[in-house]
């Protein structure tokens, strides 16, 4: 198969065409009967949505939210984070996992990253707790858990409050229970290319303590329980019911997508596991991975020139993340170290990948990226 290089025949990096055909008659009457309900804020949708959600995780309880980043923003509020306590995450990941602690006025501590999961590693987390430490934000990504194992035993040493960042992992499993719901609070992102996303903003705060979800529920709602009678400085951030209803479309699909997106990255492991000067992405056996991404290494300086051959030859990548989070300009000022996360930033490419990938698509990009590092 030789694809041609012209923008209509690009190869990007997620493709959401086949699935929105294939749904579309859900979807067009999904949004036909919210159209004739009338309600399009916090109706029947929204609601149900948050059952379904809170029995597919197994948690107690799901409270629908504007995006994954109020997500956190509400998680470190209604926790109790507050000006001047350090919450420790990480530096390799997208800038509202940081952005949200500095909202609420608390001061993000970053810890270096594992080379091979590219998530948090415990051991530079606990060398950075500190008396004034009072949450850790680890974030699963690329759909890969974190090692909760360790963090949670960290955190429970040190009576922290554990807030997973689990945009990118809906529906992964850690040991058998699905990320965001091991620690405290699980904030998820319905950002349209998440594995389950709306098409719109959209997100989700998960947690088993029933304290929390209330201050969760009346934070989104301007911080009142009843309309007009304010408790709370909080934030608008509910979920349209238009979103909703779309998520509930999706959301029977999840586990096959997720499966779909496993088989994928099997197929890449065999096709570029041995070639020279890439490093494909590691699965460990406590965890199962949902590929939200597929983010190989490319070693010896060579990232940037791949990315412009595959470019050239119609495949879309993308570079998650150019600068690790205590670089940019907003944190630069602190002058972290963190070697890891800086390594990587210069090395991580990723590769198209979604639930529809077809098998003579993959080996097409992997005899690009074969003949490219030559």
């Amino acid at each position: 198969m030789e694809q041609p290089s012209t923008f209509s025949n690009r190869i990007p990096v997620l493709d959401l065409s086949r699935e929105i055909r294939e749904l579309k008659p859900q979807l067009m009457q999904a949004a036909q009967d919210v159209l004739d309900g009338g309600a399009f804020i916090m109706g029947d949708n929204v609601r149900q949505l948050e059952r379904e959600i809170a029995g597919y995780l197994g948690v107690n309880y799901a409270v629908a939210l504007n995006s994954g980043t109020d997500a956190l923003v509400i998680a470190l509020l209604a926790a109790g984070i507050g000006e001047g306590d350090e919450v420790i995450t990480t530096p390799f990941t997208f800038f509202a996992t940081a952005e949200a602690i500095s909202r609420v006025n608390a001061v993000p501590v970053f810890a270096d990253v594992e080379p091979d999961t590219f998530n948090l590693n415990p051991d530079r987390l606990k060398e950075a707790i500190t008396p004034r430490t009072k949450a850790i934000i680890p974030v699963h990504l690329f759909g890969q858990p974190a090692d909760m194992d360790r963090l949670m035993e960290l955190a429970q040493a040190h009576g922290l409050h554990v807030i997973e960042d689990a945009a990118q992992a809906f529906g992964a499993d850690h040991q058998g229970r699905k990320a965001g719901t091991i620690g405290d609070i699980g904030c998820f992102s319905f950002f349209p290319s998440k594995n389950l996303g709306a098409f719109g903003d959209g997100g989700m705060l998960v947690t088993n303590s029933g304290d929390i979800a209330e201050q969760a529920t009346m934070l989104r709602a301007h911080g009142s329980k009843k309309k007009y009678y304010n408790e709370l400085i909080g934030l608008n951030s509910r979920l349209d019911e238009i979103q909703a209803a779309f998520l509930r479309v999706k959301l029977p699909y999840i586990e096959k997508w997720n499966e779909d997106r496993r088989q994928a990255a099997r197929v890449y492991r065999e096709l570029l596991g041995q070639v020279s000067g890439l490093k494909c992405p590691v699965e460990t056996e406590r965890a199962r991975h949902v590929f939200h991404q597929y983010t190989v290494r490319v070693m010896d300086g060579r990232r940037d020139e791949l990315k412009s051959a595959l470019d050239q030859a119609g495949i879309g990548t993308a570079v998650y993340y150019p600068l690790p989070v205590h670089k940019l300009p907003v944190y630069e000022a602190m002058q972290a170290h963190m070697p890891v996360a800086e390594q990587l930033s210069g090395e991580v490419l990723s590769l198209p990948i979604g639930p529809h990938m077809e098998a003579e698509t993959q080996a097409y990009i992997a005899r690009k990226i074969v003949e490219a590092l030559r």
